[in-house]
Order: structure tokens, then C-alpha cells, then sequence
């Protein structure tokens, strides 16, 4: 156990403390720390992140309550109790009589129903391309989650939500899908082969068609938000220029500019929602497709902590001038397992994730949950099979749809 909680926040990020106004840059950073993000869409605003420790009154970290709480005690219990109940695999076509076949993506189980897909998500973990462990509630949690943001975006894009019959289900309007995820990133940090540091720490300074300056380090904020696109090849994604996108006819000149501009809104409204409840939403990314009208639909998910990196405002600051990792609540650290005990990109077989990591991963979830929302997160513990009740819901949802 030892060993594997370790990584749930690595300590060194630097080997000497770097001033801290070249580190920030463009943050502001006074007696009290405030985050500013500026936007040609948004009126400028500045929220009040954290404030410093005085002299006479030691500020305690928001970080706190995610190490060690009554609630995440009362979590963990739960959690535990269901390591052996995860939802890791649906075949809802062979209960639901309305569902015609199953795409099985790494974490999503999708279902054709004529005008409507069926979005099932389930409790899969995946990284690095691939799925590594099942986590207690997880697909609840971006279901509920990816539902809050899809309501609240909706005066930026629209959405293909239709309505949600269960806790682990979407059901969608059918849209075509461009073939591009839209990555957005706020800071030079992450670990996997795309992410920002990786790219920028092997000298790569034009990533994506955005031009970043030299003597940049980990965890620094950019300057301005930006976009750096993928698209799948095979099994794993694969960094791509705006250009390139065209060239290729993935999408339009006009449907990538409509999509990118949303994607860069939809980041920044997300930065200043995640700001105003302590946290700093890191990097994210968002899937889009075409209606049958002919307008731009937000899809998949939209901030959840699967899809984005969320790091504790009110600590990100001193840790960063101390030369540590910012606190965060994100699978991050399970990535880091991974990396330090194989090669989760070639090896075969994976070792198992350790059960405390994966307890650790269910309540930061759970915690990302109710502290974006401002919400309990309900955990519903009852007799009937998982797939028994989704069935159940979706048959029910899909018939009143007739």
C-alpha cells in the first residue's frame, strides 16, 4: 500500500524553486492569490481563488477535505464494499428488445435505437489508450457530472442530450461525428505520450499548430488557452494541425472554425465555473457532431474528471514555489502508477491497479462531483443487478420516446 499511495500526489516536479512571477505569468499574484482568465467572449473576471497564509492565521488547503474527511470516510466504505459490483461490461441488445447492435468504446457502451443512440457509462478506467481497472461508481459520476455541464453550456452550444433514464445512462439525439477531439489546455503539464510537457520537455516548440516559447517548465500557465487537436488512428490518438484536418477532410474550414470556437468558450466558461468552487480546470476535451439541420452539437461528455484535469486552487501557488506537484483530482496519479511499475503502451498484460489506488480514484471522483456541483452525490445501493435496472429504465425511457 505503501507504494502505490506515494504517486497520489508526487512531491517533485522541480529540482530549484523558480521565481515565482516568471512561473505564473499571467496569473496575479498578491497578499491574496487571484486567478484571472481573460476572454473576448466572457467580461473579464477575477475570482477570488485562495488567500495566502497570514502571519496570525494559518490558512488551512481546500486540499484538506480531499485527503481527510468524515465524508470521504463515509465514501471509501461504500466504495469498498463495491470493488466486486463495478459496471464493466453492458450487452443491454440482448435485454432491451428496441436496440439494434453495440459499439463498445473504452469506457462508453453505445446502442443504436433508430433515431436515438443509447449511452451507457460504465465503470471502466481507461488510459493510455486502453482500459486498466473498473472503478465503484465511476460511470455514475461522469454521467451525473458530464449532465450538470451539458445544462449549464447549453447558452454556448447545443447539446445531444435527450433525456437520462438512469444514473449510468444518456440517451442521444443521432448526429454525425467528426472524426477529431478538440483538446483544450490552459497549462504545460501531463504525462502521457500527446500531453503538453511531454511534447514541449523533447524540445518540440510547434505543437499543433500553436507556437510556444522556449523556457517554459511543468505546471506553468500559458499564456492563453489553446487548442491541440486529435484524431484516432487505430487504437490511439494521434496530434493534429488545424491544417491538416482539412487537408485530410475530416472536417470543414467552416465546421472547425465553429467547433473550435465553441471548444475555446466551452474551456473557458468551464475555467471560471471551476475557479468559483476552489478548483482550476487544468485541460479537457470536447467532441462535437453535425445534426441533421446542420448545426454544431456539443456530444460524448463535457468536464468530467475523466476527460479533464482539475488541480486545488487555493494551494497550486505555494506548492508550485516550493517545486511540487499542484494537488489534484484527476486519474493522474494512476497514470503515474502505471508508467513506474510497466510500459502500459506496449506491454501485453498490465498489472492490476492496487486496490487502494483504486479506492482513492472512486472518491476523488465522487469529491470532484459534489464540489463542482455543490451537490451529495446519491450512491444507490439496492438488490436489483446493475444491468437488471439499466434495462429495466432504458426499455421503459425508449417506449415513451415512440
Amino acid at each position: 500500500m505503501i507504494d502505490s499511495m506515494v504517486s497520489l500526489n508526487p512531491p517533485n516536479t522541480l529540482r530549484t524553486k523558480i521565481p515565482l512571477n516568471n512561473f505564473l505569468s499571467p496569473l496575479a499574484f498578491t497578499s491574496t492569490t487571484r486567478i484571472t482568465f481573460r476572454s473576448n467572449n466572457f467580461r473579464n473576471l477575477t475570482i477570488l481563488a485562495s488567500t495566502m497564509r497570514k502571519e496570525s492565521e494559518p490558512q488551512p488547503s481546500f486540499g484538506d477535505t480531499l485527503v481527510n474527511n468524515t465524508r470521504k470516510h463515509q465514501v471509501l466504505d461504500v466504495v469498498t464494499t463495491s470493488l466486486s459490483n463495478c459496471l464493466s461490461e453492458t450487452n443491454l441488445h440482448f435485454t432491451v428488445p428496441a436496440l439494434k447492435s453495440k459499439t463498445r468504446g473504452k469506457v462508453r457502451d453505445i446502442y443504436d435505437s433508430e433515431d436515438y443512440l443509447v449511452l451507457v457509462t460504465t465503470d471502466r478506467q481507461s488510459a493510455f489508450d486502453r482500459v486498466l481497472a473498473s472503478i465503484p461508481f465511476k460511470g455514475q459520476v461522469l454521467n451525473e457530472t458530464s449532465l450538470w455541464w451539458f445544462e449549464r453550456t447549453k447558452h454556448i452550444v447545443s447539446n445531444a442530450v435527450v433525456s437520462a433514464p438512469d444514473k449510468n445512462v444518456t440517451i442521444a439525439k443521432k448526429c454525425s461525428v467528426f472524426p477529431v477531439e478538440f483538446v483544450a489546455r490552459g497549462f504545460v503539464t501531463g504525462s502521457t505520450d500527446t500531453s503538453l510537457w511531454t511534447v514541449y520537455n523533447k524540445g518540440i516548440r510547434n505543437y499543433c499548430g500553436n507556437v510556444l516559447p522556449d523556457g517554459m517548465v511543468k505546471n506553468q500557465k500559458l499564456a492563453k488557452n489553446i487548442l491541440t487537436p486529435t484524431t484516432k488512428a487505430a487504437d490511439h490518438d494521434v496530434p493534429v494541425t488545424p491544417d491538416e484536418i482539412i487537408e485530410k477532410g475530416l472536417m470543414t474550414q467552416a465546421d472547425y472554425e465553429e467547433a473550435s470556437e465553441k471548444a475555446l468558450r466551452l474551456f473557458e466558461y468551464g475555467q471560471q465555473v471551476a475557479l468559483e468552487h476552489g478548483l482550476i480546470l487544468v485541460d479537457t476535451k470536447y467532441e462535437f457532431g453535425k445534426a441533421n439541420d446542420g448545426s454544431i452539437l456539443l456530444i460524448d461528455e463535457v468536464h468530467t474528471p475523466d476527460s479533464s484535469r482539475y488541480w486545488i486552487a487555493n494551494s497550486y501557488l505555494e506548492r508550485i514555489q516550493n517545486g511540487l506537484e499542484p494537488e489534484n483530482v484527476d486519474k493522474e496519479f494512476l497514470r503515474l502508477w502505471f508508467k513506474s511499475h510497466c510500459n502500459p503502451y506496449e506491454d501485453e498484460v498490465l498489472p492490476d491497479a492496487p486496490e487502494d489506488l483504486v479506492c482513492e480514484l472512486a472518491w476523488r471522483y465522487i469529491f470532484l462531483y459534489e464540489t463542482i456541483t455543490k451537490s451529495k452525490f446519491e450512491v444507490q445501493l439496492t438488490e436489483e443487478p446493475i444491468h437488471d435496472r439499466i434495462s429495466r429504465n432504458v426499455a421503459s425511457a425508449l417506449a415513451s420516446l415512440k
